[in-house]
């Protein structure tokens, strides 16, 4: 693990004092008095050693905010990410409420390449103890180096990397359990459509279902949702001879069933379909999939209280939690896998 790094460090890099370091990284309002080089200087070396704040020197001065920070990779509150965040951020609120820790979201993160950076010189994690990292694709690297920094923090889902706490969904085993219904249901050719594979939460996914299919010599066609119109995914069912149809995201479900419909091809006599995810919100399910249901909020709450723990450490005569946790989720019956029909 690469040393910590300190603003005194910081100070002896850039060839300037402590309080100047203090200074920038505060943007107190003394900085104007700065040189613009000399504030450039620490910025650069700020950018270079990836510098974060050292919670545990912070507490044992007694100086912990008692703060925990959330932080997205995109953005939580848009329409069209509200149904993913929504359960996640209420159980991350339940939990902090029942530890008594308050929590502060960090929205000035800049925007690049369409994504948001944790680590830049306007970061601001150092106001909270730890963080709680958020997000369908994260940045590896960000993850590699702030985890090399020594700052305290879990990610929400499952991520690859070394010396990383995680708390995700064991969405591999759910697939694979949804895909032995498929083969019991006697089909023998699929069809899959799926976000981006950058995920680990959709490379679990296609994992656990693609190789229980194919254990079975089930033929499986793929396609990723940002490549094909709903168009070109009928004309794949059709012409894969599929009898049952796979799909990732619930919303992209919703509107190829009304596109199976709109041809006249029913679901389920003329063809099954499965999703493996669902809406948040049980009210918004329009149609009774036959999918899997994952338990966001016990997945927020759980990343919560690992992070608490991480920071305050557990009584000798306690067991700690696991760095590392898969949830399992449920499947739901639903009403749109039937027996497999020849087409």
């Amino acid at each position: 693990m690469a040393p910590r790094v300190t603003q005194q460090r910081i100070a002896e890099l850039a060839g300037v004092s402590q309080t100047t370091v203090s200074l920038v990284l505060n943007g107190k309002e003394d900085s104007a008095r700065i040189p613009e080089a000399t504030r450039q200087r620490v910025l650069d070396v700020i950018n270079e050693t990836t510098y974060v704040a050292d919670p545990a020197a912070r507490r044992l001065a007694g100086q912990a905010n008692n703060l925990v920070g959330i932080f997205t990779y995109e953005h939580a509150f848009p329409s069209e990410t509200s149904d993913f965040y929504t359960p996640l951020l209420t159980g991350i609120e339940s939990a902090a409420e029942q530890l008594g820790v308050d929590l502060l979201m960090f929205t000035s993160a800049p925007v690049v390449d369409g994504r948001r950076k944790i680590l830049h010189e306007r970061s601001r994690l150092r106001l909270a103890d730890g963080c709680l990292l958020l997000g369908r694709e994260m940045d590896a690297d960000e993850l590699q180096q702030l985890s090399e920094s020594g700052y305290p923090f879990v990610t929400v889902g499952r991520r690859d990397g070394e010396n990383i706490r995680w708390v995700g969904l064991d969405y591999k085993s759910a697939s694979a359990d949804l895909a032995s219904r498929i083969i019991e249901a006697g089909h023998r050719r699929a069809v899959y459509v799926h976000l981006s594979l950058n995920a680990e939460s959709s490379r679990d996914r296609a994992d656990g279902l693609i190789e229980r299919l194919s254990s079975s010599d089930v033929a499986v066609e793929t396609a990723q949702l940002k490549d094909v119109s709903v168009e070109q995914v009928l004309d794949l069912v059709v012409s894969a001879g599929a009898t049952v149809l796979v799909v990732e995201d619930p919303t992209e479900a919703e509107t190829l069933h009304a596109a199976l419909r709109a041809k006249g091809i029913a679901v389920p006599s003329q063809l099954s379909m499965v999703v493996l995810g669902e809406r948040s919100r049980p009210q918004d399910q329009a149609i009774d999939f036959t999918r899997l249901s994952a338990p966001r909020i016990a997945l927020g709450a759980a990343a919560m209280a690992l992070l608490h723990e991480t920071l305050n450490g557990v009584d000798e005569a306690e067991e700690g939690l696991p760095e590392q946790q898969l949830l399992p989720c449920a499947l739901i019956d639903g009403s749109t896998l039937a027996q497999a029909t020849a087409r």
